[in-house]
């Protein structure tokens, strides 16, 4: 067997995200989701080992630390899911 008939590897561009007919949306979700949760997962924090009641106050404290943006984007939503009928129920009735 002769070596010298082996070529070199060439080697393209990594892995390409799958192709999408919204890459507009894809990228402004992707954009929010990093903007809301830019750290990643503290996975230390979570044994699934241990039953729930030996959970320690820190550890629970730290993942609600990490989850703090999802928990403020949902109380926005929530607050909009109320108040946004609640305002326009008060026009409608009221048009003052």
């Amino acid at each position: 067997m002769e070596l010298e008939n082996i070529s070199q590897p060439t080697y393209g561009p990594g892995p390409e995200a799958p192709g999408s007919s919204t890459p507009g949306l894809v990228a402004m979700a992707h954009g929010f989701l990093r903007l809301v949760q830019p750290n990643p997962l503290p996975v230390e924090l979570i044994d699934f080992g241990q039953s729930q009641s030996k959970f320690n106050q820190k550890a629970i404290q730290e993942l609600l630390l990490y989850e703090l943006g999802f928990l403020v984007c949902a109380a926005i939503g929530v607050l909009f899911i109320v108040l946004v009928p609640l305002v326009g129920c008060c026009f409608c009735c009221c048009r003052c």
